[in-house]
């Protein structure tokens, strides 16, 4: 966790059930985004991993308003990254008693907000 905002803070979401492709395309559009938008933009966006993002957004969020005190009006997202995780590995049985592999890829996402008034 070498990399953290001047806050210091930041939301972490790992072991997330998407690929780093679906997620990347999400997390390119709230970056650079107000707080409020950022909210806003995943509800009417038609991908199953909207629902990680938001809530991570949301405890980035609650994060920085509880330990620093600023105003969630005034955050914007700084700085948001998805790096790969771990792949779940599932066998489907196949001819002759053999086994192939399946492999379910995870990702890992970190979202850092900052401050408007923090950064004029």
């Amino acid at each position: 966790m070498g990399n953290i905002n001047k806050f210091g803070t930041q939301a972490t979401g790992r072991n997330v059930r998407v690929s780093v492709t679906k997620m990347r395309r999400i997390i390119d559009r709230i970056r650079n985004c107000s707080y409020e938008e950022a909210l806003v933009l995943p509800e009417f966006l038609p991908y199953r991993a909207c629902y990680p993002v938001s809530q991570l957004v949301l405890s980035a969020a609650s994060d920085v308003s509880t330990n620093l005190g600023l105003n969630k009006s005034d955050l914007f997202i700084s700085e948001a990254w998805v790096d790969k995780s771990t792949y779940l590995r599932r066998f489907r049985p196949r001819a002759q008693g053999r086994g192939y592999p399946i492999r379910r890829p995870t990702c890992k996402v970190t979202i850092q907000p900052n401050s408007k008034s923090v950064e004029k």
